[in-house]
């Protein structure tokens, strides 16, 4: 019923600017970056027991903005991983980076930490929708990027990209995508714009600043999307991912099969195949707690019905669905 793997899930609550359309749980203050790092190490030794001594095959630097944080920060995190997990050989070790934060040296500093995964956050190469959408870097800084991630040779890389955004032809988007093609990129993640509450998008459109995104563009985009990657070879295995055979996301994967995996930092979920647990989404809250030797967990005991319909509902985000006969 389950993957035999185990994964790890690591949550920087940090980001340099605040994406309009972000509800992630993120503070554009650094001034407790110290204390949080030195909490999830912690929190890392505090829940050594989580995953019952299965190997990890997946570790997953999101945010937030990982790629923000100093190399020793990354390896102090690793590290601590290390000395109480058994990480296999191959193990698939993503981070989340925005395309300002790639440099020669920052990239060999990753893989030298052992960093074999890079998660390109592009969203597009239109200057003006990323200004819009109070992104951190440029068209240039993105197309840079991804020629110095590979130079230093990190070949699987995914990219994301979002469609149905005002502003965004369908013309812009082929020329998105085509531009990622023509890069080499062998994954590509892609999501409608969506309106959060409580995100500044959602503050600018109840002002009449900002338009509210079309379903009808937004529907033809991901039609355009699903028909231009399939062409090129590029399979669609989720709902939102489409990867070229072989680079299909392994830690995402495990999520949608129903492995285990186990989330440090605020906000972090983890899940045991028995309960579900959720760190709280406060980074004051999070640091004072396990400094105190409580993690700042809630917790919820699934029973088989749910937990029955989650295998259900997971699967069948994927190209794979799921297999009856396991149930």
């Amino acid at each position: 019923m389950f993957a035999e793997m185990a994964g790890i899930y690591i949550h920087i609550p940090f980001c340099r600017k605040a994406c309009h359309y972000c509800n992630f749980h993120f503070s554009t203050s650094f001034k407790t970056k110290e204390e949080m790092i030195g909490a999830m190490v912690v929190e890392i030794a505090m829940q050594a027991a989580y995953l019952d001594g299965q190997e990890i095959e997946t570790i997953y630097f999101g945010g937030g903005t990982p790629s923000s944080l100093p190399i020793e920060d990354i390896k102090l995190l690793l590290d601590a991983i290390r000395d109480v997990h058994q990480i296999a050989d191959d193990a698939e070790i993503t981070l989340e980076a925005n395309p300002d934060d790639i440099h020669a040296e920052s990239v060999t500093q990753w893989k030298e930490a052992g960093i074999n995964r890079l998660s390109i956050g592009i969203q597009a190469f239109q200057d003006d929708l990323l200004a819009a959408w109070n992104r951190s870097h440029n068209a240039e800084q993105a197309t840079t990027a991804i020629a110095i991630a590979q130079q230093a040779g990190i070949d699987n890389i995914t990219a994301d990209l979002i469609y149905g955004g005002p502003g965004l032809s369908d013309e812009d988007w082929v020329s998105n995508m085509q531009r990622l093609i023509d890069a080499g990129i062998p994954h590509i993640s892609s999501y409608a714009l969506t309106v959060e509450s409580g995100t500044a998008l959602h503050h600018q459109i109840e002002k009449g600043k900002s338009m509210i995104p079309d379903d009808d563009q937004a529907n033809r985009q991901y039609a355009i999307l699903q028909d231009m990657l399939t062409a090129n070879g590029i399979l669609q295995y989720e709902i939102s991912n489409f990867a070229l055979p072989g680079f299909e996301s392994r830690h995402n994967g495990s999520y949608w099969s129903g492995a285990h995996y186990l989330g440090i930092g605020p906000s972090a979920h983890s899940y045991n195949g028995v309960s579900r647990q959720w760190n709280v989404s406060n980074n004051v809250r999070y640091i004072q707690s396990i400094g105190s030797g409580v993690i700042p967990s809630e917790m919820e005991i699934l029973t088989e019905v749910q937990r029955f319909n989650e295998l259900v509902m997971t699967g069948l985000r994927t190209s794979k669905g799921i297999d009856m006969k396991g149930c």
